[in-house]
């Protein structure tokens, strides 16, 4: 008999309910937003400084060719020796200014696109330096993130803002503060995360909404199909082409 395991997932059932009551509209409008973008030649792209975005969107079954990754690989390696009294702060990818620069100079995004960002706490100088710079060169914004969470903290950018305030449509996780969302006795933190969950389902459900609304317009978007599938490796290759092709 499942104990705190039971509670968890009524925690996840009831978030999930919350999920739909208050995001279904702003869903909708990202939805509406990426169709707009498409439909025009623009591209979707997706970066989540939380990682888990980026392996669970691609390459999955039912999902959508067209959402393009942006991967950030930056690595120092000098394992130095020990030191007494010598110590250096540790920096973050997404704490390091002049970042969001870099990433829009090198990247494929441009004017009409839309980029998706998520940030659980939104308020590094990465994901909010980025929406700022994306919007200003014509590119539309949508945030995946923690409202409540964001509100409590501090930004760090240097406007002072957090995500969830600089985005064109903001889709809120619906999670608390520090994210954890269970009490267990003798443990001295909140434990049973809910973020990962709640940004799957939220993706998924836009990305349901992207492909009706494709569909209502005449658009047909390339999906992949289980690799498990008979004739799942030429019928993915041939919708690659086409989406390479036409964007979608």
């Amino acid at each position: 008999m499942l104990g705190k395991g039971a509670a968890y997932l009524d925690e996840i059932r009831s978030l999930l309910d919350k999920i739909q009551t208050t995001q279904s509209e702003n869903i909708a409008k990202a939805a509406e937003m990426i169709v707009d973008s498409v439909s025009h030649g623009g591209a979707v792209h997706v970066m989540d400084t939380g990682h888990m975005l980026m392996h669970e969107l691609f390459g999955r079954t039912g999902a959508l060719m067209m959402f393009r990754p942006v991967n950030i690989i930056m690595d120092v390696q000098n394992p130095g020796p020990a030191r007494s009294g010598k110590a250096k702060p540790k920096v973050y990818l997404d704490q390091i200014p002049g970042l969001p620069e870099f990433v829009l100079d090198r990247s494929d995004i441009f004017a009409g696109d839309v980029l998706i960002i998520g940030s659980v706490s939104g308020k590094n100088t990465l994901p909010v330096g980025l929406a700022l710079l994306a919007r200003e060169q014509g590119v539309k914004v949508i945030a995946l993130t923690s409202v409540e969470y964001s509100a409590a903290l501090r930004g760090e950018h240097p406007s002072g803002k957090r995500l969830f305030e600089v985005a064109d449509v903001v889709l809120d996780n619906c999670g608390v503060l520090g994210d954890a969302a269970l009490d267990i006795e003798g443990i001295d933190a909140k434990v049973g995360p809910t973020s990962g969950i709640a940004a799957a389902a939220i993706m998924w459900a836009l990305e349901m909404e992207i492909i009706e609304r494709m569909g209502r317009r005449g658009m047909r978007p390339s999906v992949w199909l289980s690799n498990h599938m008979p004739g799942a490796g030429e019928f993915n290759r041939r919708a690659r082409e086409e989406c390479d092709r036409r964007g979608y």
